[in-house]
Protein backbone atom coordinates (compact mmCIF):
# COMPACT_ATOMS: atom_id res chain seq x y z
CA UNK A 1 0.00 0.00 0.00
CA UNK A 2 1.32 3.06 -1.30
CA UNK A 3 1.77 6.01 1.78
CA UNK A 4 -1.13 8.60 0.38
CA UNK A 5 -3.54 4.90 0.38
CA UNK A 6 -2.14 4.42 4.26
CA UNK A 7 -3.05 8.19 5.02
CA UNK A 8 -6.42 7.84 3.53
CA UNK A 9 -7.31 4.76 5.21
CA UNK A 10 -5.98 7.13 8.83
CA UNK A 11 -8.53 9.52 7.37
CA UNK A 12 -11.67 7.50 7.44
CA UNK A 13 -10.47 5.48 11.03
CA UNK A 14 -10.37 8.90 12.18
CA UNK A 15 -13.59 10.06 10.95
CA UNK A 16 -14.82 6.86 12.30
CA UNK A 17 -13.88 6.47 15.94
CA UNK A 18 -10.52 8.89 15.86
CA UNK A 19 -10.23 12.02 18.44
CA UNK A 20 -8.15 14.31 18.16
CA UNK A 21 -7.61 17.21 21.06
CA UNK A 22 -5.89 20.00 23.10
CA UNK A 23 -6.71 20.16 26.55
CA UNK A 24 -5.41 22.31 29.63
CA UNK A 25 -4.93 20.07 32.26
CA UNK A 26 -3.46 20.27 36.41
CA UNK A 27 -0.14 19.63 37.48
CA UNK A 28 0.08 20.58 40.76
CA UNK A 29 -0.35 24.18 40.77
CA UNK A 30 0.19 24.41 36.94
CA UNK A 31 -1.36 24.12 34.14
CA UNK A 32 -0.36 21.41 31.86
CA UNK A 33 -1.15 21.29 27.71
CA UNK A 34 -2.32 17.73 26.87
CA UNK A 35 -2.43 16.84 23.44
CA UNK A 36 -3.92 13.51 21.78
CA UNK A 37 -4.27 11.89 18.36
CA UNK A 38 -6.34 8.81 19.24
CA UNK A 39 -8.24 6.00 18.24
CA UNK A 40 -11.20 3.78 20.38
CA UNK A 41 -11.69 0.47 19.38
CA UNK A 42 -13.46 -2.89 21.10
CA UNK A 43 -10.53 -4.46 22.41
CA UNK A 44 -11.71 -8.25 21.67
CA UNK A 45 -11.12 -7.33 17.84
CA UNK A 46 -7.20 -8.29 18.86
CA UNK A 47 -6.87 -8.20 14.65
CA UNK A 48 -8.27 -5.03 13.75
CA UNK A 49 -6.55 -3.49 16.64
CA UNK A 50 -3.25 -4.58 15.44
CA UNK A 51 -3.83 -3.46 11.74
CA UNK A 52 -4.86 0.12 12.97
CA UNK A 53 -1.93 0.86 15.44
CA UNK A 54 0.15 -0.15 12.34
CA UNK A 55 -1.35 1.97 9.78
CA UNK A 56 -1.24 4.67 12.69
CA UNK A 57 2.42 4.20 13.17
CA UNK A 58 3.26 3.80 9.33
CA UNK A 59 1.01 7.12 8.68
CA UNK A 60 2.58 9.29 11.98
CA UNK A 61 6.02 7.60 11.90
CA UNK A 62 6.01 6.95 15.80
CA UNK A 63 5.02 4.27 18.02
CA UNK A 64 1.60 4.19 19.32
CA UNK A 65 0.61 3.58 22.67
CA UNK A 66 -2.12 1.20 23.93
CA UNK A 67 -4.10 1.95 26.80
CA UNK A 68 -6.49 -0.52 27.77
CA UNK A 69 -10.23 0.42 29.57
CA UNK A 70 -10.41 -1.97 32.86
CA UNK A 71 -14.17 -1.26 33.46
CA UNK A 72 -15.42 -1.84 29.37
CA UNK A 73 -14.01 -3.79 26.45
CA UNK A 74 -12.80 -0.95 24.77
CA UNK A 75 -8.67 0.01 24.42
CA UNK A 76 -6.99 3.17 22.70
CA UNK A 77 -4.46 3.40 20.30
CA UNK A 78 -3.01 6.99 20.86
CA UNK A 79 0.13 9.50 21.00
CA UNK A 80 0.60 12.88 22.53
CA UNK A 81 3.32 14.00 20.58
CA UNK A 82 2.76 17.62 19.61
CA UNK A 83 4.34 17.66 16.13
CA UNK A 84 2.59 14.80 15.22
CA UNK A 85 -0.77 16.29 16.19
CA UNK A 86 0.25 19.21 14.28
CA UNK A 87 0.99 16.99 11.22
CA UNK A 88 -2.61 15.70 11.49
CA UNK A 89 -3.97 19.03 11.24
CA UNK A 90 -1.89 21.18 9.10
CA UNK A 91 -0.65 18.09 7.08
CA UNK A 92 -2.86 15.60 6.54
CA UNK A 93 -5.87 18.23 6.94
CA UNK A 94 -8.09 17.14 9.86
CA UNK A 95 -9.79 18.66 12.07
CA UNK A 96 -10.78 18.87 16.17
CA UNK A 97 -12.80 17.15 17.63
CA UNK A 98 -15.59 17.39 18.57
CA UNK A 99 -17.12 16.28 15.12
CA UNK A 100 -20.36 17.96 15.52
CA UNK A 101 -20.59 20.22 12.52
CA UNK A 102 -16.95 19.94 11.89
CA UNK A 103 -15.87 16.79 10.30
CA UNK A 104 -14.43 17.20 6.91
CA UNK A 105 -12.37 14.97 4.35
CA UNK A 106 -9.31 16.29 3.48
CA UNK A 107 -10.06 17.71 -0.22
CA UNK A 108 -6.86 15.29 -1.56
CA UNK A 109 -9.26 11.59 -0.16
CA UNK A 110 -12.30 13.18 -1.27
CA UNK A 111 -12.94 10.90 -4.75
CA UNK A 112 -10.74 7.88 -6.88
CA UNK A 113 -9.16 5.02 -5.51
CA UNK A 114 -8.37 7.15 -2.16
CA UNK A 115 -11.87 8.14 -1.33
CA UNK A 116 -13.18 4.62 -1.73
CA UNK A 117 -10.14 3.73 0.99
CA UNK A 118 -11.82 6.73 3.29
CA UNK A 119 -14.76 4.95 2.47
CA UNK A 120 -12.99 1.62 4.26
CA UNK A 121 -11.70 2.94 7.31
CA UNK A 122 -14.71 4.59 8.20
CA UNK A 123 -16.65 1.43 7.74
CA UNK A 124 -14.52 -0.23 9.51
CA UNK A 125 -14.18 1.37 12.86
CA UNK A 126 -17.88 3.04 13.03
CA UNK A 127 -19.68 1.07 10.04
CA UNK A 128 -22.20 -2.15 10.76
CA UNK A 129 -23.03 -4.94 8.30
CA UNK A 130 -26.54 -6.21 9.77
CA UNK A 131 -28.22 -9.30 8.30
CA UNK A 132 -32.03 -9.03 8.01
CA UNK A 133 -34.48 -11.46 7.06
CA UNK A 134 -37.54 -10.29 4.81
CA UNK A 135 -40.02 -12.89 4.65
CA UNK A 136 -37.93 -15.74 4.89
CA UNK A 137 -35.01 -14.00 2.04
CA UNK A 138 -32.36 -13.32 4.16
CA UNK A 139 -30.09 -10.22 3.06
CA UNK A 140 -27.72 -8.19 3.90
CA UNK A 141 -27.10 -4.19 4.56
CA UNK A 142 -24.25 -1.69 4.98
CA UNK A 143 -25.01 0.93 7.57
CA UNK A 144 -23.02 3.74 8.64
CA UNK A 145 -24.20 6.65 10.67
CA UNK A 146 -22.69 10.30 10.39
CA UNK A 147 -23.27 13.35 12.47
CA UNK A 148 -24.12 16.53 11.06
CA UNK A 149 -20.99 17.94 9.29
CA UNK A 150 -19.43 18.78 5.77
CA UNK A 151 -18.40 14.73 5.65
CA UNK A 152 -21.91 14.02 5.11
CA UNK A 153 -22.12 15.16 1.70
CA UNK A 154 -18.40 14.45 0.92
CA UNK A 155 -19.34 10.64 1.50
CA UNK A 156 -22.78 10.67 -0.59
CA UNK A 157 -20.39 12.39 -3.55
CA UNK A 158 -18.25 8.84 -3.30
CA UNK A 159 -20.90 6.94 -3.65
CA UNK A 160 -22.55 8.65 -6.55
CA UNK A 161 -19.03 9.00 -7.80
CA UNK A 162 -18.65 4.99 -7.52
CA UNK A 163 -22.40 4.13 -8.69
CA UNK A 164 -23.92 2.46 -5.50
CA UNK A 165 -27.02 2.32 -4.34
CA UNK A 166 -28.07 3.67 -1.32
CA UNK A 167 -30.28 5.18 0.98
CA UNK A 168 -30.53 8.12 3.64
CA UNK A 169 -32.19 8.26 6.55
CA UNK A 170 -32.57 11.58 8.23
CA UNK A 171 -31.95 11.22 11.95
CA UNK A 172 -32.65 13.71 14.85
CA UNK A 173 -30.62 16.75 15.13
CA UNK A 174 -29.10 16.55 11.92
CA UNK A 175 -27.52 13.27 12.05
CA UNK A 176 -27.95 10.63 8.86
CA UNK A 177 -27.80 7.05 8.20
CA UNK A 178 -26.34 5.80 4.78
CA UNK A 179 -28.02 2.38 4.12
CA UNK A 180 -26.38 -0.04 1.50
CA UNK A 181 -28.88 -2.89 1.17
CA UNK A 182 -28.69 -6.25 -0.58
CA UNK A 183 -25.65 -8.69 -1.76
CA UNK A 184 -25.10 -7.14 -5.39
CA UNK A 185 -24.17 -3.79 -3.75
CA UNK A 186 -22.48 -6.04 -0.67
CA UNK A 187 -19.99 -7.53 -3.57
CA UNK A 188 -19.70 -4.30 -4.81
CA UNK A 189 -18.40 -2.76 -2.04
CA UNK A 190 -16.36 -5.82 -1.01
CA UNK A 191 -14.86 -5.46 -4.63
CA UNK A 192 -13.87 -1.74 -4.67
CA UNK A 193 -13.76 -0.56 -0.92
CA UNK A 194 -13.20 -3.68 0.58
CA UNK A 195 -12.56 -4.17 5.00
CA UNK A 196 -9.76 -5.00 6.93
CA UNK A 197 -11.95 -5.48 10.18
CA UNK A 198 -12.78 -9.34 10.78
CA UNK A 199 -15.98 -8.98 12.15
CA UNK A 200 -17.46 -7.49 8.68
CA UNK A 201 -15.53 -10.15 6.61
CA UNK A 202 -16.38 -12.66 8.31
CA UNK A 203 -20.20 -11.79 8.14
CA UNK A 204 -20.20 -11.04 4.17
CA UNK A 205 -18.58 -14.22 3.70
CA UNK A 206 -21.93 -16.17 3.38
CA UNK A 207 -22.91 -13.54 0.56
CA UNK A 208 -19.63 -12.99 -1.69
Amino acid sequence: MEKEEKIAEFVGIMLGDGHIGIYNTKAGEKLKVHRSIKVSLDSRNKDYINHVKKIMEEVLDTEMKLNYKKTENAIDICTHKKEKLSYVLNEIGLKMSPKWNSMEIPEKYCKGKLGLIVLKGLFDTDGCLSIFDNNGIIYPRIEIRLCPSPAQEQINKILNEFGFKYKIQRLERGKTRIRISGKRELKKWFDLVGSSNPVHVEKSRRFL
